[in-house]
């Protein structure tokens, strides 16, 4: 199952063309850094979610690299409200988890998530979790409170303004990128191999006419000078429906 997600995935990414050159080389004013332009379009993407988007449901694909070992592609059926920030997640794939459950409200719940298993673990559910916890933790980077676009976004100003402090940052950009059916602009940002970095490259893919950043791919360094990037983490998010008009009895655990 990881091997045929992860061509389907490999082919809808499409090929990366026509770059439209380094940032890094172009001359900026006294004080200006090669991610302020960056970081500025990111804070105005944030505010228009904001105002723009209420919720919406996707296709979620995620894989991640924990402790050093690449795990499997995970695939499930998303739903995210911004107000109060909510998230239902149905997995699809792999086969051993399908049809897991996993539900957060803000503020709800005593500020736990509630997870329905399948199969023997399933049995005594649904439970209530710390999201923080080592359960839901378990081969996660990232609790489901970082869930969505929006807060990938926000994600990704915190480190840009970290990284802005540092000079040693070559940006790209490409145009005619396609994930799925979507066509997008793609930033890349590439790091030295310097401590104060946490990886070596990272992509997002905006979507050009949604303007929603529906792709993120980070990589650590080559394990062998010349060698290939290791991938850290990827995320995209596919069949996009906005504004849905979601209530809290789309945000529970389905019998």
């Amino acid at each position: 199952m990881g091997r045929r997600l992860f061509s389907r995935i490999c082919l809808t990414v499409g090929l990366l063309v026509l770059p439209l050159g380094a940032a890094a080389n172009t001359p900026f004013p006294p004080g200006r850094h090669p991610l302020d332009p960056e970081i500025e379009r990111a804070k105005q993407r944030v505010a228009t979610i904001r105002r723009e988007i209420q919720d919406y449901s996707c296709t979620f694909t995620k894989r991640e690299r924990i402790n050093g070992k690449l795990l499997d592609y995970e695939q499930m059926f998303l739903k995210i409200r911004h107000e109060p920030f909510s998230v239902y997640m149905y997995f699809l794939a792999p086969k051993e988890v399908k049809g897991q459950q996993v539900v957060y409200i803000a503020g709800r719940n005593e500020g736990k998530l509630i997870a329905q298993p399948v199969g023997v673990l399933g049995v005594g559910g649904p439970y209530s979790l710390d999201p923080l916890g080592r359960f839901a933790m378990k081969n996660q980077r990232y609790p489901i409170t970082n869930t969505g676009m929006l807060r990938l976004t926000e994600q990704l100003i915190q480190e840009a303004v970290r990284d802005r402090q540092f000079p040693q940052i070559t940006l790209r950009y490409y145009k005619g990128a396609k994930v799925e059916d979507r066509a997008c602009t793609v930033t890349q940002v590439e790091h030295p191999q310097l401590p104060q970095f946490q990886y070596f490259r990272a992509r997002i893919f905006v979507d050009d006419q949604l303007n929603l950043p529906i792709r993120f791919e980070s990589y650590l360094w080559p394990a062998k000078p010349g060698g290939e990037p290791l991938l850290l983490e990827e995320y995209t998010y596919t069949r996009l429906k906005l504004n849905n008009g979601f209530k809290d009895a789309d945000f529970q655990i389905q019998k």
